[in-house]
């Protein structure tokens, strides 16, 4: 019991670092940037998937 909870410790400090340090703000418009990127890429990905087969 006591090895889970210095496993939580540990995580809720790394956490604290990450959200008090500035990088969450960072990590966030990175995080945005790549939404977008893969949702064009799945849009992409629909539409050239329902297109007819071609054969030559």
């Amino acid at each position: 019991m006591l090895r889970w909870a210095l496993g939580f410790f540990i995580v809720a400090i790394i956490a604290a670092v990450f959200g008090f340090g500035g990088i969450a703000s960072g990590a966030a418009g990175i995080a945005k940037i790549l939404f977008i990127g893969f949702l064009v890429l799945a849009v992409g990905a629909l539409i050239f998937g329902k297109l007819p087969r071609t054969t030559s």
